[in-house]
């Protein structure tokens, strides 16, 4: 009942304009069992209603409760590698830079402790998937950021990304090139500070 009901708010979203997202999280927000079906709408790659799903959740972990994540880590970064929609990529994209955040912050947080290696390794490995394939800036941008972070206790992540910033993504957009630019500053002080 609950994957029809999420179905059909999403259906009648509209477009991504921020209001039409509130709305439809509004309605997640007060009934937080309608945040599961969200999520499996999001990953069902080939319809094309998983691009406003993916809008919606990204919305709610940005703004209100990335906390609810939590319970469902799993589901989403082994199925993060499934996505095919641009316009559900980026919005997955936010929110795996999301987690990388929080794991990586200075406050206690449940992140800490539920964000699993095998997550992280899931992450990163659709991280470099996204880098290499063709993808919108903003995506580009998110990924770099959330590798970055991944690759401070995973020694093998910073060569790679910076072989990839300087080989392909620097002569992309000049979104891309200064995103780049600052991802190998925070890499080499990074380096220097384990010396």
């Amino acid at each position: 009942m609950s994957i029809l009901k999420i179905t059909e708010e999403l259906q009648n979203l509209g477009n991504a304009g921020k209001d039409n997202r509130q709305r439809v999280a509004n309605i997640v927000l007060e009934n937080k069992e309608l945040f599961e079906p969200l999520l499996q709408v999001t990953f069902q790659v080939d319809e094309p209603i998983s691009v406003k799903a993916a809008w919606v959740l990204e919305w709610i972990c940005t703004h209100h409760q990335l906390s609810w994540m939590i319970p469902h880590l799993t589901f989403f970064t082994e199925n993060l590698k499934n996505l095919t929609f641009d316009s559900a990529i980026r919005p997955c994209a936010k929110i795996c830079e999301h987690l990388a955040n929080a794991y990586y912050s200075k406050r206690d947080n449940e992140f800490k402790s539920k964000l699993k290696n095998e997550h992280i390794q899931a992450i990163i490995e659709t991280g470099f998937d996204w880098l290499i394939t063709p993808q919108k800036i903003a995506v580009r941008a998110y990924t770099m950021n959330t590798l970055y972070l991944f690759g401070l206790e995973n020694d093998w992540v910073h060569p790679e990304l910076k072989h990839l910033i300087e080989t392909k993504i620097i002569h992309e957009s000049k979104g891309t090139k200064a995103r780049g630019k600052h991802i190998l500053n925070l890499i080499e002080k990074h380096q220097k500070s384990r010396l």
